[in-house]
Formats: C-alpha cells, sequence, structure tokens
C-alpha cells in the first residue's frame, strides 16, 4: 500500500510539475526578429536589442502578462521560421499585405511608415519606372519594398538587387554599385542618412504608394487559426495606443514622422 501511494503521489506530482510548465510556456511569447533595421531593431554594442519594435513588443508582453522571449533569423526567414513554430510571432517591423496574409495571420496594425527611395541628392531620380530605367535598385529580400520594386519596375528596365541585410544595399550605394535604395523612410533616415556615411544622399521624391503590396501597416504575424494569441495581443496593441504608449516610443526613435494607421 505504502509503494502504491507513493507511486500515486509521484504521478500527481509530475503531472502538476507538466501543467505549470505548460501554463508558464503558454504565458510564455517568443518573438521573431530580423535585429539589423533600426530604428525598428538593432543591437547595442554589448549585444543587447533595441528599437521601436523592441521596446512596443516588450511592453505588449508587460499589459498581455507574458514574458517576453527573442528569436532572431533573416528577414525573408521570418514566416518559415514562425510556421516552424520557432517562435509565436513576428515582430521585426513587417507589413500587413494581402500576400502575406496568404501564409500567416496578422494582430491589428500597431502603426504605419512611408516607404521612399534614397539616392545621391541632387541626381534627379524619381521613384518612378520613367527615372529609373537602366539603373540599379537595392532593396531588402523579402520586404514589401523589394516586391513594390519588382512589381512596379523591374520589367520597365530597372535592375532590382536584393540583399538579405539592409545594411549591405548601403555599402553598395556609397560604393557606386547601386544608384538607389528603396526602405521604409524611418530606416532610411536612422540607417543611413543619419550617419557620415550618408552625406551626400537623401530621399528623392515622394512615398511610394501601392496599398496592396505595402500593406496597411505593420503590425505583428503570427501563425494561421492562433485566435487566442491574436485577440490577447490585439487587446494589449489597443491599450498600448489608446494610452499613448505607441506614440511615444515612435517620437523617440522617428522623430515627428506620423505613424497613425490610416
Amino acid at each position: 500500500m505504502k509503494s502504491s501511494t507513493q507511486t500515486l503521489n509521484a504521478a500527481v506530482l509530475l503531472i502538476a510539475t507538466f501543467c505549470a510548465s505548460a501554463a508558464f510556456a503558454a504565458d510564455t511569447l517568443r518573438y521573431g526578429v530580423e535585429a539589423q533595421y533600426p530604428p525598428f531593431e538593432s543591437k547595442t554594442a554589448s549585444g543587447e536589442l533595441q528599437g521601436l519594435d523592441i521596446d512596443v513588443g516588450n511592453a505588449v508582453c508587460v499589459e498581455a502578462k507574458m514574458k517576453c522571449e527573442w528569436v532572431e533569423t533573416s528577414f525573408d526567414g521570418l514566416i518559415p521560421a514562425l510556421q516552424g513554430r520557432k517562435f509565436d510571432a513576428i515582430n521585426s517591423a513587417m507589413n500587413a499585405t494581402d500576400k502575406r496574409r496568404q501564409a500567416i495571420d496578422f494582430t491589428t496594425v500597431v502603426y504605419r511608415v512611408p516607404t521612399q527611395l534614397i539616392a545621391k541628392t541632387g541626381s534627379s531620380l524619381l521613384p518612378t519606372p520613367e527615372s529609373l530605367k537602366g539603373k540599379s535598385i537595392g532593396v531588402l529580400q523579402g520586404s514589401i519594398q523589394e516586391g513594390f520594386a519588382k512589381a512596379h519596375w523591374a520589367d520597365a528596365g530597372v535592375n532590382v538587387v536584393s540583399y538579405q541585410d539592409q545594411n549591405q544595399a548601403y555599402t553598395d550605394l556609397k560604393a557606386g554599385r547601386l544608384d538607389g535604395t528603396l526602405v521604409l523612410s524611418a530606416a532610411g533616415q536612422s540607417g543611413f542618412l543619419s550617419k557620415p556615411d550618408g552625406a551626400g544622399y537623401s530621399f528623392v521624391g515622394g512615398a511610394v504608394s501601392d496599398d496592396k503590396i505595402l500593406g496597411s501597416g505593420i503590425a505583428f504575424g503570427i501563425r494561421k487559426g492562433d485566435d487566442a494569441l491574436k485577440q490577447r495581443l490585439d487587446k494589449a496593441i489597443a491599450k498600448l495606443k489608446s494610452d499613448g504608449t505607441i506614440a511615444r516610443y515612435a517620437k523617440k526613435y522617428l522623430g515627428d514622422i506620423d505613424v497613425s494607421a490610416k
């Protein structure tokens, strides 16, 4: 009898431990991030993640009463990794587009940032197929900027060059191997134009427009059918919008850019 009781107690303890672990896991939010896109996400000299998406992501975890964990991968690998359950949500300046919605779901939009072309100041280039014909334009691989450039410019004789890291595009632009690069305006300002290497370069023309390709705004990507997580994150995002938290972080990292979702 004693042996049976001990066995029963051990089994109960094992089940309780498993349930506690499962509950903890359910309350841990693993974000997927590509940490090479300031001011949205990058690393400090000591290797710590920083940026608008990092601060917003941490605030969402606090509001949703979840523990944040961060998993790094390349931008074009984020959706496959999400589908492979390597993390629970993409939080990496990813715009919610019709094409991406075929593969994953999105939370409510967190913020929206325009897309613009960077080129040499005074180059007379404009973000139009006529102006860019015969030119080489760099884009981030897997980004909406890549999708836009290929859809609107490639067939018009523009050489669209894709990079796994946006910083590589800046390097090639500076070296003269590119004539321009198409980026989220805030990323281009912080990651290139505001730095010494960006001297002599500027945004040319206005923001490009195509809601079908460029999307409705930046949101967290989640697996299809993960409705419970979507509801939990949507509630937290709504609260952080209404109390001004997201606006304050946007002001900190993006300055006076209007990030409100239209």
